[in-house]
């Protein structure tokens, strides 16, 4: 979830557009590569290989694994590699521009849905070596922190729309809401348990309405 500003209009020059190119090549062959080998036992030339371009080239893209996945991550979470941040992103201005409570959950619900879709796997990679490498537990509380705040603008953004149950704090909203659209949380009952993910959908809107608000 890139903070970077946005990409001047206009259309890219034929090196600028190979580079994106190769990058989003070399994020792809990284994404598949630590989705089934693993992130520790993936090197840079293995990546490099089901790329199909040098190491080196690899090296000048990103400099390092943790960085390509770092990359891929934020590919992989936005669905593009626009530099938007999460909080401009059109689901999120929709949802919290709705004055209907309940539809702003289940956009954000839908939202999170999504981003899981294509980014349930790798931030589950990002998580278990985060156990053992210090570099990714870094990335992943960067993760967390970034969840985190922005479900603090979504429970600000309800608090205006609708009373919340039993008089909960914002910031106490946000956790519970953390919590519930986890990938920890999807990839038990998707990945583990077998939900389909019609049924996740179902299960963590009501879950938000019945415990952030008095509505049903």
């Amino acid at each position: 979830m890139s903070e970077t500003p946005r990409r001047p209009a206009g259309r890219e020059d034929g090196r600028a557009a190979r580079a994106r190119a190769t990058r989003s090549r070399i994020t792809t062959a990284a994404t598949e590569l630590f989705t089934t080998a693993g992130y520790t036992t993936t090197s840079i030339t293995a990546v490099a290989a089901r790329a199909g371009v040098s190491e080196q080239t690899v090296y000048y893209a990103f400099g390092t694994k943790r960085a390509i996945l770092a990359a891929a991550l934020d590919l992989a979470i936005a669905g593009d590699d626009e530099p938007v941040p999460t909080l401009e992103r059109p689901w999120v201005r929709d949802a919290l521009a709705d004055p209907d409570p309940l539809a702003q959950l289940r956009c954000q619900v839908a939202g999170a849905g999504d981003i899981y879709l294509r980014a349930a796997q790798l931030l589950d990679v990002v998580r278990s070596a985060a156990t053992t490498d210090p570099d990714l537990a870094e990335v992943w509380a960067t993760n967390i922190d970034q969840r985190l705040a922005v479900q603090r603008v979504f429970a600000e953004a309800l608090a205006r729309k609708t009373p919340l149950r039993d008089g909960l704090p914002t910031h106490v909203a946000a956790d519970i809401a953390l919590t519930i659209l986890s990938p920890e949380t999807y990839n038990l009952l998707v990945g583990t348990r077998g939900w389909d993910h019609s049924r996740w959908r179902s299960w963590a809107t009501d879950a938000l309405i019945r415990l952030l608000t008095t509505l049903s």
